[in-house]
């Protein structure tokens, strides 16, 4: 085999830190949790400064130059306009709850009506299915398979319903499977339905342009993932032109009127900034803001790390096609070459298996980290990945007796 496919890059050093914490490590978790890269050190020690030496006047340099400087990498990034309709918070969750209580039908005289894709994050199934044993929610979720007519059938369960919520995600956790044509089904949504797109699986792993649906569909993701973040940096990417007024608020969303005297009726800060809750931490926008200064330094996008990972993911593919990764098989893969093709893939591989919780602790006693839903086992590629790592991976690849 080649010695480095010409899609595939050595940023080896931008990762120093994390790859000497356990060097016979390897860590094919990048879709799960990606390694830090070292800049996120030095932002993080930054930060701590700043706290230390302004103490209570942090938050000046916090939302006059960190936090509006992520606004403005996020906004760029997905070609949307106006930084103010980007809001922070601690995770997707908490946006989607706070969302989703800006809907009339929140607190109406019947359930809220919602519609997903069957491949939603699991906080967001937990959160449904406990809202519709309270009564809170109709929820219907389309199933996710057979992927070869999902979008089909999804926009035509979109079309026949009267949703008050409809949610998909860009990029199935489930499989990698990219559903490209949900913009195009959700901007056409009524005027009075809220349409989400969860793009925690496409934020820095696929390129995506809002730009042509900026005035119409919220967008949440987090650079916990592919942005190489850490937790507690997700964001909401809210309509040109939409002001509703969250029940589930908190002190930030009126932080600019703080110093006024409150009237009667609760008020909000203009933008998105409508949907911040409480006090945030916010160190993790100081590692994400090094995260976009890293790449401009490095001269790459999104593009370039997408076509990385999928040069490293062909190359995982030729070492299984060719028996040299175990008992794994070409035929385990989700969706399959077939059913994919002409579509984009997420930025890991998805192998389905019987044996796949069995195999998943069997890697970890390789020290190869990947990580296991139901019979599903996820390997992610990433940044700090070379094809030698790939390599040693279908070479250390276990093999478990009278697994298919």
């Amino acid at each position: 085999m080649e010695a480095l496919p010409l899609t595939a890059l050595d940023k080896t050093h931008l990762f120093r830190h994390a790859l000497a914490a356990e060097p016979g490590r390897l860590h094919f978790a990048a879709h799960s949790h990606h390694l830090w890269p070292d800049a996120t050190r030095a932002a993080q020690e930054r930060a701590w400064l700043d706290a230390a030496e302004r103490a209570d006047e942090k938050w000046r340099v916090v939302f006059g130059e960190v936090y509006a400087k992520a606004q403005a990498n996020i906004a760029g990034l997905f070609d949307v306009d106006d930084p103010t309709r980007v809001a922070f918070a601690a995770n997707t969750h908490e946006l989607l709850v706070k969302l989703m209580s800006a809907h009339p039908a929140w607190r109406g005289d019947r359930p809220m009506r919602v519609l997903s894709t069957g491949a939603e994050f699991h906080s967001f199934t937990r959160q449904m299915r406990r809202l519709v044993e309270s009564g809170v929610v109709h929820w219907e979720a389309v199933p996710a398979e057979p992927l070869a007519t999902f979008p089909e059938r999804f926009a035509a369960r979109a079309e026949a319903g009267t949703w008050d919520v409809v949610m998909a995600s860009h990029v199935f956790f489930s499989s990698g499977y990219v559903f490209d044509e949900c913009f195009e089904i959700l901007v056409d949504l009524p005027e009075e339905t809220i349409p989400i797109v969860d793009g925690y699986h496409g934020y820095f792993a696929l390129p995506t342009d809002l730009g042509p649906y900026a005035g119409r569909i919220y967008y949440t993701s987090g650079g916990y993932k592919y942005a190489m973040a850490g937790e507690g940096v997700s964001f909401l990417i809210a309509p040109h032109g939409r002001e509703e007024r969250p029940e589930i608020t908190g002190w930030f969303a009126g932080f600019s009127s703080l110093r006024a005297p409150q009237g009667e009726k609760v008020g909000y800060d203009g933008g998105a900034n409508r949907f911040l809750g409480a006090t945030l931490e916010p160190v993790a926008l100081y590692r994400q803001n090094a995260v976009f200064d890293m790449l401009r330094e490095e001269g790459l996008g999104v593009a370039e790390l997408h076509a990385h990972s999928i040069a490293l993911q062909d190359r995982f593919m030729e070492h299984v096609d060719a028996g040299r990764a175990g008992e794994l098989r070409p035929d385990d893969l989700v969706p399959s070459r077939e059913e994919n093709e002409g579509r984009r893939r997420g930025n890991f591989l998805t192998f389905r298996r019987d044996d796949a919780q069995a195999l998943f602790e069997a890697l970890i006693e390789a020290r190869i980290i990947t990580d296991v839903r139901d019979d599903r086992l996820r390997v992610g590629f990433g940044l700090y990945h070379t094809p030698a790592d790939v390599d040693a991976l279908a070479e250390r690849w276990p093999t478990l007796a009278g697994a298919r």
